[in-house]
């Protein structure tokens, strides 16, 4: 059987996501960062056309459950654009949430996600195609502990990739131990984001020794390492055997990020120069086929 992504505009051989984004949003809203949402439909296709500009074919937004993903109008954008988009369902952390929503919800959140994955988003026929969630600061907290737990229960009901937000790159291990240890999902089906946020290549070595992709998502938006040793971070782990492993993004969260065009325009060129534009193609092409195909779940016992 062909793997398959889940675009907003159906299912697609994982082959022709092409040159991908493996982390961005399109539209996001939260109140932690008030009066700088991203939801405006206009400035989505004119980013979604730049990215195809410089050859991007794919988007994949980490935008979860409740924070403005615009369901409505992502499958419209994905058509007027020829860009795949790969919409998600999920949970962030709590600070993003009123406290009242995450109560009415928090008991049926693997059949939420289920439902998004399988039926569609709200009112909509986009459906999901991964599943988000997020740690917290070096650790993994409770409503973390919550979120996962059901993420991995609609993994094990529908094959969906998991993609985790590590807050400022931290916790990968945590994360991993209770996803893959203690919930039973594969490590190949774990997408993890911002390691590069803490340029700790221990750290980065172990959690590719585990099995999981590694997304190293966004520029700053201050100058710290995040930026300068991406380069040298990425060689390490190319010259370590994971070059197979590793993701490259956006992460556009409010309007001022260059995100798309960026990722392909300014920082390809950089990283083709240290790694080999072989290298870099791989992780924008054929890494992501691998990450957001869906596997077929084991039959129930």
């Amino acid at each position: 059987m062909v793997a398959a992504v889940r675009t907003v505009l159906g299912d697609i051989p994982a082959d022709e996501l092409g040159v991908c984004d493996a982390h961005d949003h399109l539209f996001l809203r939260t109140p932690v960062l008030p009066g700088q949402e991203l939801d405006d439909p206009v400035v989505a296709a004119e980013r979604l056309r730049a990215f195809g500009g410089f050859g991007g074919r794919s988007v994949v937004q980490w935008t979860p459950y409740g924070m403005g993903r615009r369901a409505d109008v992502l499958a419209e954008l994905s058509r007027s654009t020829g860009t795949h988009v790969v919409a998600a369902t999920g949970l962030h952390q709590a600070a993003h949430y009123p406290p009242a929503l995450l109560d009415r919800i928090r008991d049926g959140l693997a059949s939420m996600f289920v439902a998004e994955l399988t039926v569609g988003i709200g009112s909509t026929q986009v459906r999901a195609g991964l599943i988000k969630v997020a740690g917290a600061f070096h650790t993994v907290d409770a409503h973390a502990r919550l979120t996962m737990t059901a993420a991995a229960e609609a993994h094990h009901r529908t094959g969906a990739p998991i993609a985790v937000h590590l807050e400022l790159g931290t916790a990968a291990q945590d994360v991993l131990d209770l996803l893959c240890g203690t919930l039973g999902v594969p490590p190949h089906r774990v997408i993890l984001g911002h390691l590069g946020r803490s340029p700790d290549g221990a750290a980065q070595r172990e959690a590719a020794r585990a099995g999981a992709f590694l997304a190293f998502d966004g520029p700053s938006r201050a100058h710290h390492a995040t930026d300068w040793r991406l380069p040298e971070e990425l060689a390490a782990l190319a010259g370590a055997g994971f070059g197979g492993q590793l993701l490259l993004g956006g992460d556009t969260t409010v309007p001022e990020t260059p995100g798309m065009p960026h990722l392909l325009h300014r920082l390809r060129p950089r990283l083709a120069e240290v790694l080999g534009e072989e290298a870099v193609e791989e992780m924008l092409i054929a890494n992501s086929a691998r990450a957001f195909a869906f596997e077929t779940p084991a039959p129930s016992s």
